[in-house]
């Protein structure tokens, strides 16, 4: 069997001018990087207005296994499958980070036949993003220590700065840091660009001036009277904006059977916000009848946060969700262990369909959604377990079909592709958010771990304590970001299946005023994760010919 690099330099990439032509795009409103890769224009995207909206479909997943259970693959090949059956179906999704490429999940484009590609340039440097985003950020951080340095007109107080200079890399030996100002030293340290509040406001924006705004909103500080102080009080939004301009308009690829596909931005969803960027999103609603996005992690986080945050912020209606499931991940919710997944454990696989059930179960009962089960296929998995399967996703009211498309492509999610599309044809979704902005911030997290975790309380730390009842006061109507484990519904990733009756651990609590949100950093979740015993990274390599090999 071929493997998934393979697979992608064997395919037959077509020139990007002829993916734009399927949307109607002519040549002169892309930005090319290269034959395969183009950014959409600015004039591009405001002629794109005057057309009628597609219909939006989210792919979310179960809470997954340490590999991941295939939502990006599904993704993809569910877009192909749409278009095999005639409808015009566009891909948008999010840039992958370096961090996870050379850590433990390698990249993020898909796998076996549903793949976007040229795979190796969207894993690695793409048309500059995230280096982009970096760089704003840190232009920041640059910024908050000159302006100390040359005689702090502003009383910044150093020990109460909150911005952190970012890379786009797990390094835990940059997780804490000293700086060094002439009025005393600060902790500090960095975070992953992909969990920092430049990349959620680049992925919220809906404009440059949008952009902007967000970006000179950012606090930074809090100054010798208690004051805070922002982005704008050092006039770096418009030096910000300046690094940002061209990143912010959308990538456009192509997958494997050459279905376009829109990239851009690439929160994570257990430390971030977990969407692609709204720009890329309303653009693709104006570009195809069926837009099938993804959101990162289960359906606990990222479809959460893609409800709560991103349709709330981008008065966004979607119309459908898939959730992605294994059999082996249910197995492992079930009480498997690693090593036992791809042994047939009828028994194991029932335990874990409650993991499953609860993730319906919040989709239909707190966002109002209907939902579809893909049951992502793997070599291992027998009759008996798909069966089981199937006949409890039909128990609980759902329907589950079971896709084939890593190893046939769009061939392989036509069942799927039909079943959605009569599913939006016959029901409509009555889309509802979990809390409104009126409630308080307790009560929106409250809403969110008791509703949606099933937990009993939230146990709060005496600083995390401190900082929501500040905040409540000048900005509890911002919805909430939760920083936990993608493992489990609760904050220990070691509890599986459906848990009821556990605390959240509410650690810290951080105001992201640009992006507008407040994040609540639960158990020990880091915001600069690290590298696994045995990383990706030792696996790439690149051969004489300059082909890179072992990235997948």
């Amino acid at each position: 069997m071929l493997s998934d690099i393979e697979i992608a330099q064997a395919a037959t990439l077509k020139p990007i001018g002829d993916i734009a032509a399927k949307l109607n795009i002519a040549s002169k409103d892309l930005v090319p990087y290269g034959h395969t890769i183009a950014k959409l224009s600015a004039n591009c995207l405001s002629k794109l207005q005057k057309n009628t909206n597609g219909k939006l479909i989210l792919v979310t997943a179960i809470s997954p296994t340490p590999a991941g259970e295939g939502k990006t693959t599904t993704t993809i090949g569910l877009a192909d499958a749409l278009n095999k059956v005639g409808k015009r179906a566009i891909v948008c999704i999010r840039e992958p980070s370096l961090g996870p490429v050379f850590g433990m999940k390698g990249g993020a484009t898909g796998g076996g036949k549903s793949q976007v590609v040229p795979m190796e340039n969207i894993n690695l440097h793409f048309t500059g993003d995230f280096h982009a985003i970096t760089a704003a950020n840190n232009l920041l951080a640059a910024l908050i220590d000159n302006h100390i340095h040359h005689g702090n007109a502003l009383q910044i107080d150093v020990h109460r700065i909150s911005w952190k200079p970012c890379l786009d890399m797990n390094d835990r030996a940059l997780r804490h840091i000293t700086l060094h100002h002439q009025y005393g030293d600060k902790t500090s340290g960095f975070d992953i660009t992909v969990a920092s509040e430049v990349m959620a406001i680049f992925c919220l924006a809906e404009d440059l001036d949008d952009l902007k705004t967000r970006l000179s909103n950012i606090q930074v500080a809090i100054n010798m009277a208690g004051e805070p102080v922002l982005a704008s009080d050092l006039q770096a939004q418009g030096a910000m904006t300046a690094l940002l301009k061209d990143a912010f308009q959308p990538n456009l690829v192509q997958t494997l059977e050459h279905t376009p596909a829109l990239i851009h931005g690439g929160p994570f969803a257990n430390i971030a916000h977990g969407c692609n960027s709204v720009i890329a999103t309303k653009t693709a609603l104006k570009l195809a009848d069926y837009v099938v996005t993804e959101a990162g992690f289960g359906a606990d986080l990222g479809a959460e946060k893609f409800f709560d945050i991103k349709c709330r912020t981008a008065k966004l209606q979607p119309d459908a969700v898939v959730i992605v499931a294994t059999i082996r991940a249910l197995k492992y919710h079930g009480g498997g262990t690693l090593n036992e997944l791809n042994i047939e454990n009828i028994a194991t696989l029932q335990r874990g369909i409650a993991n499953l059930a609860k993730h319906l179960h919040n989709l239909q009962e707190h966002f109002g959604m209907h939902a579809i089960v893909a049951i992502n296929h793997f070599v291992h998995d027998t009759q008996a377990e798909i069966d089981t399967l199937t006949k409890a996703v039909e128990a609980l009211g759902f329907k589950a079909v079971v896709c084939k498309h890593w190893a046939q492509g769009g061939e392989g999610a036509i069942d799927l592709a039909l079943e959605l599309i009569d599913l939006i044809e016959k029901k409509s979704s009555r889309f509802k958010f979990l809390y409104q902005d009126s409630d308080s911030l307790i009560g929106k997290l409250e809403a969110i771990a008791k509703k949606l975790y099933g937990a009993a309380d939230i146990q709060f730390s005496h600083k995390a304590q401190a900082k929501l009842m500040v905040l409540q006061q000048s900005y509890g109507h911002l919805p909430i970001c939760v920083a936990k484990t993608q493992y489990s519904f609760s904050t220990d990733p070691s509890l599986r299946g459906a848990p009821i009756g556990h605390s959240i651990e509410v650690t810290d609590i951080k105001l992201s005023r640009g992006a507008g949100f407040i994040v609540a950093l639960c158990g020990d979740m880091m915001t600069m994760p690290g590298l696994p015993k045995s990383p990706a990274s030792a696996w790439i390599d690149v051969n004489t010919a300059g082909k890179i090999t072992g990235l997948s």
